[in-house]
């Protein structure tokens, strides 16, 4: 009797562990394909504040805003009034777009500055087509390189664009990066340089990470391992992209980056692993590394004028005349 009880008891544990499990995969899945806390402004805010930002204020210059549709992208760019030594592509992050994006244009008084939405989703959002699934850095890094290759068709030379990323934008960025340099066997040469913060490693640790949120509990051992990869997997299908295709250092693989970088690393992140952060810095020739008691996209608020001192300080050293 004792026996038939204990075998249901655990035939119970059981189902609801897989019920539990295969729950938070759904909703992995959901998240990494489809942020639920995306919702693009209207077009009128967004023509708003870019028209405020052309204006300028706060030691920002501003400058005139030009829109150009090229290869299925619309990069819109910032032209200073005087002339910039450099070009600084600033990637959005995770559920974010080109709104959200530009107040970054702050930290480059200097330079002149291109954006974009991946895949063109705010659009999408706002009923002009079917709404493209996010992919993680697999299909928007490749979008990255093709803005690159147009800000070189306008003139700008390699060692005069800079890529700054967070979040999500981080890993597009670095992934970006290594195909850049991967062009023609190196002879494209480095960009000017790359700021990164809170690069999260791959879509499979991220999954994990939304499982276990921002405190430890019992259950996570026996549950955000496996939803992280089935729910990612699952995600990964639904993109029409490989898992693998999101992993920064394995994209990495042996290969040393030459364009040199300045990383924000948040040591207490649990979304973005500081390990995976030094891994990833490892891969660079030159690199300043900052570390931060935080999670990432708060150092800016932690550093106060510090942060945007280290990135224009940065700024300068890299696109010194060559």
């Amino acid at each position: 009797m004792k026996g038939r009880i204990w075998g249901a008891g655990l035939a119970s544990a059981w189902v609801l562990w897989a019920g539990f499990t295969a729950y938070k995969t759904c909703a992995v899945a959901r998240e990494l394909v489809d942020p639920p806390f995306y919702h693009p402004k209207p077009l009128q805010v967004v023509d708003q504040t870019y028209a405020e930002l052309a204006k300028g204020e706060g030691g920002d210059p501003g400058g005139v805003w030009t829109a150009r549709e090229a290869d299925g992208l619309q990069v819109w760019t910032l032209r200073r009034a005087k002339p910039s030594k450099g070009i600084v592509l600033l990637l959005h992050g995770f559920g974010d777009d080109r709104w959200g994006t530009s107040p970054a244009l702050k930290w480059f008084p200097d330079q002149d500055a291109a954006i974009f939405t991946y895949r063109r989703r705010d659009d999408a959002m706002r009923g002009s087509g079917v709404v493209p699934p996010v992919t993680f850095g697999a299909r928007e890094s490749g979008e990255v390189v093709r803005v690159v290759h147009q800000l070189e068709a306008q003139g700008w030379r390699r060692n005069q664009i800079l890529l700054m990323g967070r979040s999500l934008g981080a890993s597009v960025g670095l992934l970006a990066l290594i195909q850049l340099e991967s062009e023609g066997q190196g002879r494209q040469g480095p960009l000017a340089g790359i700021i990164w913060e809170g690069a999260p490693a791959s879509s499979r640790g991220f999954g994990e990470a939304l499982v276990r949120g921002p405190k430890n509990r019992l259950w996570h051992p026996l549950v955000a391992p496996l939803a992280g990869w089935l729910g990612s997997g699952l995600a990964a299908k639904r993109g029409g992209y490989g898992p693998l295709e999101t992993d920064v250092v394995a994209c990495m693989g042996k290969q040393t980056l030459h364009t040199p970088a300045l990383c924000f690393l948040a040591t207490e992140d649990r979304l973005a692993s500081p390990q995976a952060q030094r891994r990833m810095a490892n891969h660079f020739a030159t690199i300043r590394l900052l570390e931060i008691p935080t999670w990432h996209l708060n150092s800016s608020s932690l550093l106060g004028p510090s942060y945007a001192i280290a990135i224009r300080n940065f700024t300068e050293d890299v696109l010194q005349p060559k």
